[in-house]
């Protein structure tokens, strides 16, 4: 038998949420984009590209994109399998327009003539969304499947294991819909916290990615706001307007505040599991700040 020496022996890699959380990787203002959702059961199993578990998931993740929707697939905590009947959702996260609309269909294919304009009363639950996505980074699974779970304990019916949604490095991710909330670096107990803050219409800042419907200027700039104004309601500092200064600069309008805001890059880092070279990430600083009575 062959024993190696110490220095040959691997190492094992460490998960790119452990090495961010490290480095205190700025969260802020790195919410994926997402006007309108489509949300669909699958019981799985997921490959790396989700969609790709299907000819039809493809297609209908294609139609919903030139739609202007972002698609993710869901599954309940647990891996429970889906009944007959599978749920969808249409979500709009629009400011002002915010809902969810649930139907049911037995086969994929029925999806692609589903109308993509929601009808009828929208639910009046909010939708819970753990990223779990092992096979597109093991952080999703190891940091998101004890969120989810813990979340459908607390409120049954209202969570789901979903699909990639970006930021592997801040797992466990969460995102509230209707307004596309997503949040971050969560465990068991924060994610707790941050779902019930929600029901009451206040957001957590300390874990908060962003709003997915607004683009990430915009993200950092209700950031620092809410940091000198220390508002915390999910529908305060609303965006009035954005003007690009110069380069990575842009000066957001929200009513309550106005913040300048400049992008930047991180040093060079390892962003996901699978990652293999260093890259930078966007960061934003704050360049100014005016708010009434300033």
């Amino acid at each position: 038998m062959v024993t190696l020496p110490a220095a040959a022996r691997a190492e094992p890699k460490p998960r790119c949420s452990v090495t961010a959380r490290a480095r205190g990787d700025q969260l802020f203002a790195t919410a994926a984009p997402g006007e309108r959702w489509l949300l669909i059961e699958h019981g799985g199993p997921w490959p790396r590209r989700a969609f790709e578990a299907s000819p039809e998931l493809l297609r209908i993740a294609e139609r919903a994109t030139s739609a202007g929707f972002r698609a993710v697939l869901i599954r309940r905590p647990g891996r429970a399998r889906p009944a007959a009947d599978r749920a969808y959702a249409l979500v709009d996260a629009r400011p002002g327009r915010e809902g969810v609309w649930w139907g049911t269909f037995t086969d994929e294919r029925e999806l692609l003539d589903v109308p993509l304009e929601p009808t009828g009363v929208a639910s009046p639950e909010p939708v819970q969304l753990v990223c779990a996505h092992g096979r597109h980074d093991t952080c999703c699974a190891v940091e998101g499947r004890p969120v989810a779970a813990a979340l459908d304990a607390a409120r049954p019916g209202s969570t789901w294991e979903c699909s990639h949604v970006g930021g592997d490095r801040f797992s466990a991710n969460l995102v509230l819909l209707p307004h596309g909330l997503y949040y971050g670096t969560l465990d068991p107990g924060t994610a707790l916290a941050v779902a019930e803050a929600y029901r009451a219409g206040r957001l957590v800042p300390q874990y908060l990615r962003g709003r997915s419907a607004f683009p990430p200027a915009v993200q950092a700039a209700q950031h620092y706001a809410r940091l000198a104004t220390g508002d915390d309601r999910i529908d305060a500092l609303r965006p009035l307007g954005a003007q690009t200064l110069d380069d990575g600069t842009v000066r957001v309008r929200l009513d309550g505040a106005t913040i300048t805001v400049r992008a930047g890059w991180s040093a060079p880092a390892m962003l996901t599991c699978a990652a293999d070279r260093p890259q930078p990430a966007r960061i934003f600083e704050q360049v100014a700040l005016s708010t009434p009575g300033r």
